[in-house]
């Protein structure tokens, strides 16, 4: 596993990488082992640099998470929510086929071990409000401001 970790606006990224060179993970902070970058996370952070510049607004990176079908399921509708853009956790479990698992989708949602790229802080509850977000609220509410374009802040 490679290790890359980036300084970022919302404080630092990490991103993993197997040995494949297929991001396992973009996680808030520090990592738990020894950073040991590699070409292909040196790849995703130049990615992520970009993002947070306001240069990119999709990734091109092989991703490879960990989880179960379903998860993976919403993990890929997660991906297909435009940038600048929001979608109900309802609406998501819609767009999978199952129109009564918004809970089931929520649970997926915060279990997604690529932030950012994974666009997980683009669900949102049903009237509109920011809910529940691994990597808190305020890095949720700055990363939908910098889609907008609206000169986030993170307090």
């Amino acid at each position: 596993m490679n290790v890359t970790t980036i300084d970022s606006p919302v404080g630092p990224v990490s991103i993993s990488v197997n040995g494949d060179g297929a991001v396992t993970s973009v996680l808030f902070g520090e990592p738990a082992v020894p950073a040991t970058p590699s070409e292909s996370s040196d790849a995703a952070a130049a990615q992520l640099r970009e993002y947070f510049a306001g240069q990119r607004t999709a990734f091109d990176l092989h991703l490879a998470p960990s989880g179960t079908d379903f998860q993976h399921r919403v993990w890929a509708a997660l991906r297909e929510i435009p940038y600048g853009r929001t979608e109900s956790y309802g609406e998501v479990a819609v767009r999978i086929g199952s129109p009564t698992a918004s809970r089931a989708v929520g649970l997926a949602n915060g279990r997604n071990p690529i932030a950012i790229v994974v666009p997980c802080h683009r669900v949102i509850g049903a009237s509109g409000m920011l809910t529940g977000y691994a990597g808190g609220l305020e890095r949720k509410r700055w990363l939908l401001d910098h889609e907008r374009d609206e000169q986030p802040t993170l307090t």
